[in-house]
């Protein structure tokens, strides 16, 4: 089969390659032996659910898995020490291209010439890829299937996913990227086995940075340092806030966040206006991912308060999330939504005090 060129991913980050594209893996050996050992002792469980935060590596180490399986899954089960393949290893190459035949990834579909880039997994591509695991491998080999990432999935294509997991074929393997795994459909969870993925350590993270090539890779040590330090173990939060404007928007926000209840619209209009650029997608979901932590770190430090006292903080990010998805759907303005955003969690704040 000719190999084909792989399309931009639609939450690719400019200037990064796609975990598909990386050959190396940093920070999770545990993760990555769990793997090993399964392969080595024949019992390689049919379905992974594959949790952590965003950002952390679990594509990446879910396309390591397939190009390994791909390339060696024909042959007996031996010793092996690493996931790592040979330079220039077909198969790698093949699920890199994304023309392996006997690999089918479940993602968000990438944008065309004449259409934009998807929101969700349509259940039509979760059928497609019932053929192939329909079909018979190639030469007794595995057939691969990633989802990336489980919070894509409308509830069709989970119910669609849900049938190839109950009944999978021999050398069938699903590996399920999900960023919140207690939100999976509870009857693919129970027929996952959970592999969680922790954030990365500041000196993993740093390793990860310096492997992506110019400019990213060679950013002032100063730079990466404060980028680190707000990344929360994500290396996608790490290279965006790398971007100064980003930064900027990181800083503004938690100087709002910290004033709550007080608002200063003046201020909170200015990020806004910001967010309602064209191409500030990405940094919406900073804004959010900043608002989640900041509400996770207030509930965490009241929790002997009880749940039903702090319950606003959570149906407020809830609620925001729904909004962000909206917003992207429908390609509405993010204005309105920052503005609510930030008028509700002053009113949580004050309902929980």
């Amino acid at each position: 089969m000719a190999e084909k060129t792989p399309q931009a991913e639609p939450d690719q980050l400019p200037g990064a390659p796609h975990p598909r594209e990386r050959d190396v893996l940093f920070g999770h050996a545990e993760a990555e032996r769990a793997f090993l050992d399964a392969y080595g002792l024949g019992r390689m469980h049919h379905a992974w659910l594959i949790g952590g935060p965003e950002g952390i590596g679990k594509a990446t180490l879910a396309y390591r898995v397939a190009k390994f399986l791909l390339d060696r899954g024909g042959r007996p089960p031996e010793a092996v020490a690493s996931l790592d393949l040979p330079e220039g290893a077909r198969a790698a190459r093949q699920v890199a291209a994304l023309s392996h035949p006997g690999l089918f990834v479940l993602r968000r579909v990438p944008a065309t010439d004449k259409k934009a880039a998807s929101t969700t997994i349509p259940v039509d591509e979760v059928r497609r890829g019932l053929q192939l695991f329909a079909s018979t491998a190639a030469d007794a080999g595995y057939r691969v299937c990633i989802v990336d990432a489980a919070e894509d999935l409308i509830p069709a294509s989970a119910n669609a996913l849900l049938k190839m997991v109950e009944e999978p074929p021999p050398r069938s393997l699903f590996l399920i990227v999900s960023h919140a795994p207690q939100r999976v459909l509870p009857t693919i969870r129970s027929r996952c086995r959970k592999l969680l993925l922790r954030p990365l350590a500041d000196e993993a993270l740093a390793r990860v940075i310096r492997s992506l090539p110019d400019p990213i890779g060679t950013a002032p040590d100063d730079a990466l340092a404060t980028a680190i330090a707000a990344a929360d173990g994500s290396a996608r939060r790490a290279v965006a806030l790398l971007d100064p404007d980003r930064a900027a928007t990181l800083r503004a926000v938690e100087g709002l966040l910290a004033a709550l209840p007080a608002v200063d619209w003046r201020k909170v209009g200015a990020l806004a206006d910001r967010l309602a650029r064209r191409g500030a997608e990405q940094d919406l979901e900073i804004v959010l991912e900043t608002v989640e932590r900041w509400a996770a770190g207030v509930i965490s430090a009241r929790a002997g308060e009880g749940a039903r006292r702090l319950a606003p903080l959570v149906e407020v990010c809830e609620k925001s999330a729904r909004a962000a998805a909206d917003a992207d759907t429908y390609n509405l303005d993010r204005r309105p939504l920052v503005l609510t955003l930030f008028g509700d969690l002053a009113e949580a704040v004050r309902a929980t005090r």
